[in-house]
């Protein structure tokens, strides 16, 4: 059985579309991909770069995190009412309380900050949680 990877983002769905590429690339069809867009759009554009499924809103989140292997995305999709309210507080607490390892970017437009953390551009970030934390969880895929 397949690895199920659920990729979460909301807005344009820019950085789930950027980790699903790097996933595509690094595990091909051996795990399955889930988009999970807190908006349509979000998921529209995570399908278009490659995600075997998807499904927006807040109850489609809630079910689908709790059958997943991994959870990635940025670290806001476990903040009640992040990404200007898109992440609910039902959300936030699906992604933290579901038995999946999380895989979280430290990308935000919140008025947070992570004390010890680096800035990295994106495409950096992404390459070292596919070739490093994925990499990890997943040695026998």
């Amino acid at each position: 059985m397949r690895k199920i990877i659920c990729i979460m983002d909301g807005m344009g769905g820019g950085i789930g579309s950027t980790l699903i590429k790097y996933l595509k690339a690094a595990y091909g069809e051996s795990v399955e991909l889930i988009a999970l867009g807190t908006n349509a759009i979000a998921t529209a554009q995570m399908l278009k770069a490659g995600a075997n499924r998807g499904a927006s809103g807040e109850n489609a989140i809630c079910r689908t995190v709790a059958e997943a292997d991994c959870i990635v995305g940025p670290i806001a999709i476990t903040w009640a009412n992040s990404m200007l309210g898109e992440v609910t507080p039902r959300m936030a607490e699906a992604v933290t309380s579901s038995p999946a390892i999380k895989i979280l970017l430290p990308l935000s437009q919140e008025r947070i900050q992570i004390v010890g953390m680096v800035k990295e551009p994106l495409p950096h970030l992404v390459q070292a949680a596919v070739e490093k934390n994925i990499k990890e969880v997943f040695k026998d895929v």
